[in-house]
C-alpha cells in the first residue's frame, strides 16, 4: 500500500513535469490563428504508476497511447480513454502480487523494437519499468531517440534504479538530437503534502491492524498476507523473499 500510494503520485508528477518541459500545449485547441492538435503520450508499463499518469495525460487533453508486458492490463487503459499498444512478445506474466514479470533479453529487444515506431510519433514518452531488486530494464535506446522529433520529452521514471532509458542521468536533463531526456528522482516530494500524507495514513493503519493492546506489542502473525509480504527482517533473519 504504501508503495502504491507513492507510485500513484509519482504517476501525476511525472505528467506535469513532462508537460513543463514540452514545448508546446498538451490539449487540441481552437484558436483564431486555426486548431492545434493535442500532443500525443505514450506510457510504458501499466502499474500503479502507469495508471495515473494515463489518467492525468488525458484530463490535460492529450491523446494517450499505453504498452505493458500484460495483456490483462488492456481493459484498464481503455477504460481510461487511451488506447492499448498491442506487442506480441510471447509468453509474460505477472506475480502475485500484479506487478508484471521480467522479461528475457530476446523479448525486451523485440519489444525495442517494435515499440519504437511509437516513440517516434510521440511527443511525451513516459517509462515506468522497475524490477524489485534488480537493474531496471533498458527499453528505449538511442536509435529510437534518434527517431522522435526536436522537441520531445522523455521521462524516466526508473532513473534512480538504473534507467529505462540509454543516457538518462539522476536527477539531470539531458538533450539529445534535441529530445530532453529526463530523469528525476523522488517524484511523489513533488506533492509532498499528499505524499506525507498518504504515506503517514499507509503505517497509522498497518499499526492499528496488528496493535495487540493487551500486550502492548506488535503481533507479527506470518499466516497473514499482509504481516508476510510486508516485513522485510524479523528476529535477525530476512524473510522477505525479494530481499533475500
Amino acid at each position: 500500500m504504501s508503495l502504491s500510494s507513492q507510485a500513484n503520485l509519482a504517476g501525476y508528477s511525472a505528467v506535469i513535469e513532462s508537460s513543463r518541459h514540452l514545448s508546446s500545449a498538451l490539449p487540441m485547441m481552437m484558436t483564431a490563428a486555426g486548431t492545434l492538435k493535442p500532443a500525443r503520450v505514450f506510457i510504458i508499463g501499466v502499474g500503479v504508476a502507469g495508471l495515473q499518469a494515463i489518467a492525468t495525460a488525458k484530463r490535460l487533453g492529450a491523446r494517450v497511447e499505453a504498452f505493458d508486458t500484460r495483456d490483462v492490463v488492456e481493459e484498464q487503459v481503455n477504460s481510461l480513454g487511451a488506447k492499448f499498444v498491442k506487442i506480441d512478445l510471447g509468453e509474460t506474466g505477472q506475480t502475485d502480487q500484479g506487478y508484471a514479470k521480467e522479461l528475457t533479453p530476446e523479448q525486451i529487444i523485440k519489444q525495442k523494437d517494435l515499440q519504437s515506431e511509437v516513440c517516434a510519433r510521440s511527443d511525451i514518452v513516459i517509462t515506468t519499468a522497475q524490477l524489485f531488486g534488480r537493474p531496471a530494464p533498458q527499453l528505449i535506446d538511442s536509435k529510437t531517440i534518434d527517431k522522435m522529433k526536436p522537441g520531445s520529452v522523455i521521462f524516466d521514471m526508473a532513473v534512480e534504479s538504473g534507467g529505462n532509458v540509454e543516457g538518462s542521468v539522476v536527477d539531470e536533463i539531458i538533450i539529445k538530437n534535441g529530445v530532453k531526456i529526463i530523469g528525476v528522482s523522488n517524484l511523489a516530494s513533488n506533492v509532498s503534502g499528499h505524499a506525507s500524507l498518504a504515506l503517514s495514513n499507509n503505517f497509522n493503519h498497518w499499526i492499528c491492524d496488528f496493535y495487540d493492546k493487551d500486550t502492548s506489542s506488535i503481533n507479527f502473525d506470518f499466516e497473514d498476507e499482509i504481516v508476510k509480504s510486508s516485513v522485510i527482517a524479523f528476529d535477525g533473519k530476512i524473510l522477505n523473499e525479494r530481499f533475500q
